[in-house]
């Protein structure tokens, strides 16, 4: 007996010793570069920094351009890891040893599963390839159509910034902007991409002085070809000519659950005698949250006025529970102390969710955002937005906002 406890006994520490040792593995700490495989032939790039605090918990922060998200639910087991975004439902499952992580990145809901890997102590975004390309720049601006030759093309405007061979900038579109792209313009082709948890951007062209021939590379699920061509003069539609009331529809009228789960209307008397903006929109969507960031940041200013910002969610998650889960992660994550409603969820279709608002001609874009008067009036309605990566544009948004807040408040 006294053998046979001595033998378990002895058992006992090897496993001990054993899963100590499966859970002191590391991961360097410094710059990573990590990669999405959107397609065998390309990979979509992008930088981050790994740092460990004195408590032993793993933060990650990744760049791109004047962007920086950070990321701070890292679960390690064994060689194991699990990276969750601060905001949206997507994450990172994978192995890893101390310079490198394999695996894939997932998003659920959307039914998205990409291959993903990355090293240890790589700095460069993108390799330089060909042979170097002086005094090739693709400053300023472009007049951009994706899908050209398609009855789906669209029109963009490409905004650039290049020093050196390091390009960076967005492309605007009448529904919002690409994020902060960045990337390098190298022998004959330019590549820009931007990760931000939710979306996986990659830009890949071919590249003269006044023209860009290349394709768009959305994860692994989606590509189209784009072209573009030099024209400081072009501009888009304005945002506030795209969606409207219909005819015979004099306000907007809605009643959805909060995540109380209690009925919320513009009826309410929390609503009335008051400027009201109704924000479409979804805890997925990037550009939706760089707008709620924004009007976190404007309530804040104007939280002694008579003003209300209420939000409409319309959300990919299968069942009420998880996209209720979702609002609260977002309302938690940016502070948003305005009411987020759950308008559908199941499904961001645009054409379901003028469904639920029949009195807009239609929904081009999440977000679409919606300024009533005091007296209950539609006064302006914003499609897309255009957000921090479109520079002077974010920063003249910015100003007529607030001049029209400001004179509605006066009335």
């Amino acid at each position: 007996m006294k053998y046979l406890f001595a033998f378990f006994f002895l058992s006992f520490l090897i496993l001990l010793n054993s899963c100590n040792e499966k859970n002191n593995k590391e991961l360097s700490q410094g710059m990573w570069l990590g990669e999405l495989e959107v397609t065998k032939e390309q990979k979509l790039p992008f930088n981050f920094m790994l740092e460990k605090s004195s408590l032993g918990a793993y933060s990650m922060a990744v760049y791109n351009d004047e962007e920086t998200i950070v990321i701070n639910e890292i679960a390690i087991s064994g060689d194991s890891i699990v990276i969750k975004m601060p905001v949206f439902e997507s994450y990172f499952s994978g192995n890893f040893t101390e310079n490198s992580i394999k695996g894939r990145f997932i998003n659920e809901s959307l039914g998205r599963n990409v291959a993903f890997e990355a090293t240890f102590g790589i700095k460069e975004r993108f390799d330089k390839t060909g042979k170097p390309s002086p005094g090739q720049n693709i400053s300023g601006d472009w007049e951009v159509v994706f899908g050209p030759g398609t009855i789906d093309s669209t029109m963009a405007k490409g905004i650039f910034k290049q020093r050196g061979d390091q390009v960076t900038g967005t492309f605007r579109t009448t529904t919002g902007d690409y994020r902060f792209l960045q990337g390098i313009q190298y022998g004959d082709s330019v590549r820009l991409s931007a990760f931000d948890g939710a979306h996986a951007y990659l830009f890949a062209a071919k590249v003269t002085d006044s023209t860009l021939n290349g394709m768009f590379y959305s994860g692994n699920h989606f590509k189209e070809p784009f072209t573009a061509q030099r024209n400081e003069n072009f501009e888009l539609p304005s945002e506030d000519s795209l969606t409207f009331l219909k005819e015979g529809y004099e306000k907007l009228n809605f009643a959805f659950p909060n995540t109380d789960d209690q009925i919320v209307s513009l009826e309410d008397d929390n609503f009335k005698d008051k400027v009201v903006v109704v924000q479409v929109m979804g805890t997925w969507c990037p550009n939706c949250l760089d707008e709620s960031m924004f009007l976190v940041d404007f309530m804040e200013e104007y939280q002694e006025e008579p003003l209300e910002v209420v939000a409409l969610a319309f959300e990919y998650a299968k069942s009420k529970e998880m996209a209720f889960k979702a609002i609260n992660r977002l309302k938690e994550r940016l502070g948003v102390k305005y009411p987020v409603l759950l308008a559908q969820y199941g499904s961001s279709n645009k054409n379901l969710a003028q469904d639920k608002l029949p009195m807009l001609n239609h929904i081009l874009s999440y977000p679409t955002t919606i300024i009533i008067d005091k007296s209950g009036q539609v006064r302006k309605i914003y499609t897309g937005f255009n957000g921090p990566a479109t520079g002077e544009v974010y920063e003249k948004f910015k100003t007529d906002f607030h001049g029209l807040i400001g004179q509605l408040l006066e009335e």
